[in-house]
């Protein structure tokens, strides 16, 4: 049985890497997705593929008027039920390297977007009895590294946002929820820069699950956000980080 049978959902940042593999599997479980992204060509390409099940729809995330297209677009194929805020950049610099206008940058993908996304889909959600909003953060919201000032910020107040719009929409049976991956083998994550190997063996190695993740396995996690497995799961948040978070396996150690 496919688990999204009947659903609609949006996906932002969807023609690559985790939104990308979201969008597949999406399909793959029954859904109709739009694939909101400004990357035009990688875009239309994905759903052209994916044939009837998924339509492109070309998204600045920080514009409103784009939120309207894109909610316009999935009820266009049925009420909608998910929205998954995937879209995200990152920047990497000192706090004395990073501009207000780098800083501003960040927080409008990566912040912004989430709020206007959840406030653009509230009344359709409403319509359509029942809702999961999940919204991608990163281990880098539970924790942080030297150089992630702006991009660290905003993973973590996705984790603010989530639970007050968790407590707000609950009671329209609406869902929302934080995914928090960690190191994942996409673009962003370094992926064209180092070969898996080099990086598990630069990178990995004392990570508890030693290896970089794939953009696959965080899917899955959305995925059961995503249907109504998930029915009492709100205000949560769900880590695919390899165990990073919980710490690392340390040379010299017992069991290291």
């Amino acid at each position: 049985m496919q688990r999204l049978a009947g659903k609609v959902a949006i996906v932002t940042g969807g023609a690559r890497g985790m939104g990308e593999s979201t969008v597949r599997l999406f399909v793959e479980q029954g859904a109709r997705v739009v694939i909101g992204d400004i990357l035009e060509e990688e875009g239309r390409a994905l759903a052209e593929e994916l044939g009837d099940a998924a339509v492109f729809c070309r998204q600045d995330v920080t514009s409103e008027a784009d939120w309207e297209r894109a909610v316009a677009a999935a009820q266009a194929l049925g009420p909608l039920n998910v929205l998954v805020n995937n879209a995200g950049i990152l920047h990497m610099a000192s706090i004395l390297d990073t501009t207000p206008e780098d800083y501003m940058r960040v927080v409008k993908v990566n912040q912004l977007s989430a709020f206007l996304g959840i406030r653009a889909v509230i009344n359709p959600m409403k319509a359509a009895g029942c809702g999961s909003i999940i919204n991608v953060s990163s281990v880098d919201g539970l924790h942080s590294s030297a150089g992630l000032s702006a991009y660290s910020s905003t993973k973590w107040a996705l984790r603010g946002l989530t639970k007050s719009a968790a407590i707000e929409l609950g009671q329209y049976g609406i869902r929302v929820n934080t995914v928090h991956p960690g190191g994942i083998y996409t673009e962003m994550g370094g992926k064209g820069a180092l070969s898996e190997e080099d990086m598990n063996a630069s990178v990995y190695k004392h990570f508890p699950i030693p290896r970089v993740g794939q953009p696959e396995e965080v899917a899955q996690v959305t995925l059961f956000l995503a249907t109504d497995e998930a029915s009492y799961s709100t205000g949560s948040e769900f880590v695919a980080d390899g165990g990073w978070f919980a710490g690392m396996r340390s040379p010299g150690m017992p069991c290291s």
